[in-house]
């Protein structure tokens, strides 16, 4: 017969394993059960779309996906990017034409959209405006959904300016107005030739330089005549049938967008004392062959006045928008392709939303 064990033994050993692992008694409710804090389940980095680059190359470097969201740092405002346009600048920085750029990198120059958070600071604006402008110096992101930018750079759009339209004009706009005004000085009564005249600057610089009273020559493919009629130009040159040079002279100032050989033969045409612009020659103006002109590179300056100036031109019809074509930003790849060609009218925009 088998015998069972002492009954106290028993009850020992059950209280040595007790105090190895104590039991304490819970009161648990619906409310004290929590979530599963596995790696899988943890909160994910709130993201924003965007078209980006990992490395330098031609267009099919350029990526779309999710970048870290925008914060708004002191003095800065968050926009939510409605429209964002294409600039020979996006390409070329894209190209490793520019600085050293830590990647990934988000391209893009200017945009037009909404304030959806402000930084500390920040008084002029209210959530839920309607902003457009341009990047400042040495920074660039306008390809995504949203961007974290000073709020001393930008400018409210007005409601009769679309975001698409804004974003079409604010950087062409601004470089437009400093090469022509603010650098050139263009006065009424003079004449400027305008080189490549169907570009998005140009075509700008046409219609403020018209504004001041100027006469404008322009250059273009015959293709795009009508096109440049229609912006207010007065003579029209069509480069691949007429050296502008032999048809052109004695001209009081020149704006060059299209660089290489076209800037270094433009000088040809100024009267004595004239001056030249260029923005498509580099950092700096090209060395002129003659001493008796000035050669000379537009700042471009981001500030919120000649943003204001811009939408002032417009609402007054001194200006209007150029011929738009819309992309997604997933089609990035293929705008900047089109860009590069550098044989479009007007201006590619990304309509982000």
């Amino acid at each position: 017969m088998r015998l069972m064990p002492n009954f106290s033994v028993r009850l020992d050993r059950w209280r040595r394993t007790c105090c190895r692992y104590p039991v304490v008694p819970v009161s648990c409710t619906r409310a004290d059960i929590r979530p599963s804090t596995h790696r899988s389940q943890l909160p994910r980095q709130d993201t924003t779309k965007a078209a980006y680059i990992e490395q330098h190359g031609g267009p099919e470097v350029l990526k779309y996906g999710d970048q870290p969201d925008p914060k708004a740092g002191p003095g800065e405002v968050v926009i939510d990017i409605v429209a964002a346009s294409v600039n020979a600048a996006d390409w070329k920085a894209r190209a490793g034409s520019y600085a050293q750029m830590k990647m990934p990198y988000v391209l893009g120059r200017d945009f037009s959209g909404t304030i959806s958070a402000l930084g500390e600071g920040v008084s002029e604006f209210r959530v839920g405006d309607a902003v457009f402008g341009v990047c400042e110096a040495g920074q660039e992101g306008a390809y995504a959904e949203k961007i974290a930018m000073k709020a001393a750079i930008i400018a409210k759009k007005p409601d009769r300016l679309s975001h698409v339209d804004a974003a079409a004009l604010a950087l062409a706009g601004l470089t437009a107005i400093s090469a022509v005004d603010e650098t050139l000085k263009l006065k009424a009564g003079e004449t400027i030739l305008i080189q490549g005249g169907a570009g998005g600057v140009a075509g700008f610089a046409i219609q403020f330089a018209k504004h001041l009273g100027a006469r404008v020559i322009t250059t273009a493919s015959a293709s795009n005549h009508d096109y440049l009629k229609k912006l207010g130009a007065d003579q029209i040159i069509d480069y691949n049938t007429t050296d502008f040079t032999r048809v052109v002279s004695n001209c009081d100032a020149v704006f060059d967008t299209v660089g290489g050989d076209v800037a270094t033969k433009s000088f040809a045409v100024l009267r004595p004392g004239g001056r030249a612009a260029f923005i498509a020659s580099g950092a700096q103006a090209p060395k002129p062959p003659r001493d008796d002109v000035m050669s000379l590179r537009p700042p471009v300056k981001r500030t919120r006045a000649p943003l204001e100036r811009i939408a002032e031109l417009y609402l007054s019809g001194a200006v209007r928008a150029p011929e738009i074509k819309l992309y997604r930003l997933s089609d990035a790849i293929e705008a900047h392709r089109v860009s590069e060609s550098r044989h479009l009218r007007g201006k590619l925009v990304f309509q982000v939303r």
